[in-house]
């Protein structure tokens, strides 16, 4: 079982900069693959990131290419989301999300543990 706590989310210019941070508590956070999801009102949920249980393989959204970077410190049970040159396209609410397995996942679907969020709202 692995709870998620999401946080860094807030009000950003567009052009602007935001960490979001994912804290895990709960057994073995270092076996998980993890991601991060967002959400924006009237849309499906949409993968953002990836990144594999040791930190050394990430996978990106084509939209978010070359602006955001996926990273986790295990030691400290956290994973992060550093976006850069946010645009207002990039509101939505944003999730990070776990599962345990052998493959890189996109789908939502797939990933066992969630939590509840974190709002990011970009201005024009």
């Amino acid at each position: 079982q692995v709870q998620l706590v999401e946080s860094g989310g807030g009000l950003v210019q567009a052009g602007g900069s935001l960490r979001l941070s994912c804290a895990a508590s709960g057994r073995s956070f270092s076996l998980y693959r993890m991601g991060w999801f967002r959400q924006a009102p009237g849309k499906e949920r949409e993968f953002v990131a990836h990144i594999n249980a040791s930190g050394r393989s990430t996978n990106y959204a084509d939209f978010v290419k070359g602006r955001f970077t996926i990273s986790r410190d295990n030691a400290k049970n956290t994973v992060y989301l550093q976006m850069n040159s946010l645009k207002p396209e990039d509101t939505a609410v944003y999730y990070c999300a776990a599962y345990s397995g052998g493959y890189i996942y996109t789908e939502a679907r797939r990933y066992e543990y969630w939590g509840q969020g974190t709002q990011v709202t970009v201005s024009s």
